[in-house]
């Protein structure tokens, strides 16, 4: 194999496989990229056994072949490289070992044979669809956060991606919960999706692809069967084997009859919470809301460290209530609200509350409280 090809394409192309490789590997041949070179572009592929990304770069092949070589050690050497520079890949006769040479700075590195590197065969797809990058975001960005990273209900260790009929509708909805919080967003069902499987997306995919869809004009190609799962996302193709395991009825914590409205300036709100829980202790994080008409007041009582409390103005004329909520969770669904306001919609203190968007309800979010 021997090519020329542009820094910049390289890099970005590496930077995208690189990360699925595990630091720590015991299998030497999971620490290594597979580069093709053939026609007028290189390929490369990285993989952990569950997730694959593949993506090709243009490049100038003067000698096609493949071979395998350390994915991080490569991104490092590329990265390190100035920019504008043209990389010279070159592999000796005997595939022992690959040159890496850009101007004066030439590097050798171990090759591991390509034949001995793993395929996650895809098998058949049962369901095919096209999404707008900037959905498919919008139903990660809204939920991820709420994933679950206790190994033992290793079935909320991902997001729940599955269609539904909804007012009347069919939606295509993401739904993440640990226990405390549950998050779920919905977009348009876009055609193809219709009687999917409910899929579970593991954590690790979802962060990969959370960084793939950073351009809102291109259009992702999803494929899905009950094992696995490939997005096709301009020149980058990613397999993920699913989670199996049976998502919880989630519909089932989503209280219906929470009859108590506060509606609350999001950004102060926030503020405030980030203020006060300064004085939490890194166990607890628990904040008090005492409610009354027209304002909330936030408290927080350390045993170890003092007291903090601070008023906020909120739209709330029902009775007056206390409850308690760890605060970290309150500023991870605050955060995801693009709305000025946001609206609680309560019960009692030992109920769970849901949390809108004013900017619209194709995002609702559950909280349980805490004790305080």
């Amino acid at each position: 194999m021997r090519i020329t090809l542009e820094r910049s394409n390289l890099l970005k192309s590496l930077n995208h496989v690189h990360r699925v490789v595990e630091r720590r590997n015991t299998i030497p041949i999971l620490s290594n990229v597979l580069l093709r070179a053939e026609g007028a572009s290189l390929a490369m592929k990285a993989t952990d056994l569950d997730l694959e990304i593949t993506e090709a770069t243009p490049a100038m092949v003067e000698q096609a072949g493949a071979t395998t070589v350390p994915a991080h050690l490569l991104y490092e050497i590329v990265r390190k490289l100035p920019d504008g520079a043209e990389v010279l890949l070159a592999t000796t006769p005997d595939g022992a070992t690959m040159t890496v040479a850009s101007g004066r700075s030439k590097f050798s590195l171990q090759c591991l044979s390509e034949a001995d590197f793993p395929d996650l065969t895809a098998g058949n797809f049962t369901h095919s669809f096209k999404l707008k990058a900037s959905a498919l975001k919008m139903l990660i960005d809204r939920t991820q956060f709420a994933i679950s990273t206790e190994e033992t209900r290793y079935y909320l260790n991902g997001i729940f991606l599955h269609t539904i009929e909804s007012a009347g509708a069919l939606k295509l909805r993401a739904v993440a919960t640990d226990g405390h919080r549950l998050a779920r967003a919905d977009v348009e069902a876009p055609s193809g999706s219709e009687g999917m499987p409910g899929i579970i997306i593991p954590r690790k995919t979802v962060g990969e692809l959370q960084k793939l869809v950073d351009n809102p004009e291109l259009i992702v190609t999803v494929e899905v069967s009950d094992a696995k799962i490939r997005l096709t996302i301009g020149e980058i193709v990613m397999t993920s084997k699913l989670i199996d395991g049976t998502f919880p009825d989630y519909q089932r914590v989503i209280p219906q009859a929470n009859d108590k409205e506060m509606r609350v300036d999001c950004q102060s709100f926030a503020q405030a919470v980030d203020r006060v829980s300064t004085i939490s202790s890194e166990r607890g994080r628990a904040v008090k809301l005492a409610l009354n008409e027209g304002h909330l007041t936030l408290t927080v009582n350390n045993p170890d460290s003092g007291s903090a409390t601070e008023e906020v103005a909120v739209g709330y004329d029902n009775d007056p209530m206390e409850i308690g909520f760890n605060a970290k969770y309150l500023l991870d669904i605050t955060a995801q609200l693009s709305g000025d306001d946001a609206i609680f919609l309560l019960a009692d203190a030992g109920s769970p509350t849901l949390v809108r968007d004013t900017a619209g309800d194709d995002a609702l979010y559950v909280l349980m409280p805490m004790r305080v």
